[in-house]
């Protein structure tokens, strides 16, 4: 997966945003600091970021991604395995966030209700974006569930990184690794119950719907959640 490069104005305004995020927020004031800062025509920048500095913070995520999507394509997974590529993956995420307090602020402001659809399409971005790096190939039911559920545990992990004062962030490494476990082993169950002869007449129906849910498709539109990115 590769992602196109950021527009060089924006990219200066995001450089220049950074550090008034910390004491604004991702808010108005920040985003003419930043204009402000780099010597960006204001027009120019209100036309390269309608939503001011709601586009920034959006681009900053989908920067921690690509930094992330770069350090799984550079790393040996040799011998991992699946549930330490995915945990590994996640860890590199982390490590690809510049600035602790900028999540924060984000955070908090894709929490609000009138950006909570932004927020939850960026975490689906990120788990969409591990399972690409790491191979997936599914095509169906399963294409969704694998990225509700890592959408699912990476939020949790954020959270929980935020308050980590741990050394070297050793609890967040711990709370990875318990949530990734949590998963399989309800993996585990849920397999038990479809193969169990007794359940068949319950699990079958469902199993039949499920098998008709198809991963979308590459020419669908780009702006939906998950979709197929290009990997040109």
């Amino acid at each position: 997966m590769s992602q196109t490069p950021l527009d060089p104005v924006k990219q200066q305004l995001l450089d220049a945003i950074i550090p008034h995020v910390a004491f604004d927020g991702w808010a108005p004031v920040a985003f003419n600091a930043a204009i402000a800062d780099a010597g960006v025509d204001p027009a120019v920048a209100r036309t390269i970021c309608p939503r001011g500095a709601i586009d920034l913070a959006i681009a900053f995520h989908e920067q921690g991604d690509a930094a992330m999507v770069a350090a799984l394509d550079a790393a040996d997974l040799t011998g991992m395995r699946f549930r330490d590529k995915v945990a590994h993956a996640i860890r590199l995420r982390l490590r690809a966030i510049p600035d602790k307090e900028a999540v924060r602020r984000g955070t908090a402001m894709f929490a609000l209700p009138h950006m909570a659809a932004d927020g939850a399409r960026l975490v689906w971005g990120t788990a969409d974006a591990i399972w690409t790096a790491l191979g997936d190939t599914s095509d169906d039911a399963n294409w969704y569930t694998k990225r509700l559920t890592l959408s699912g545990i990476y939020a949790a992990v954020v959270l929980y990184w935020l308050g980590d004062d741990s050394t070297g962030g050793q609890a967040t490494d711990a709370f990875i690794d318990r949530r990734i476990d949590g998963v399989m082993q309800f993996e585990k169950v849920k397999a038990q119950l479809r193969d169990n002869a007794l359940l068949k007449p319950l699990t079958m129906p469902l199993a039949r719907l499920m098998a008709g849910i198809k991963a979308p498709r590459r020419d669908m539109d780009p702006d939906l959640p998950g979709v197929w990115r290009d990997p040109t």
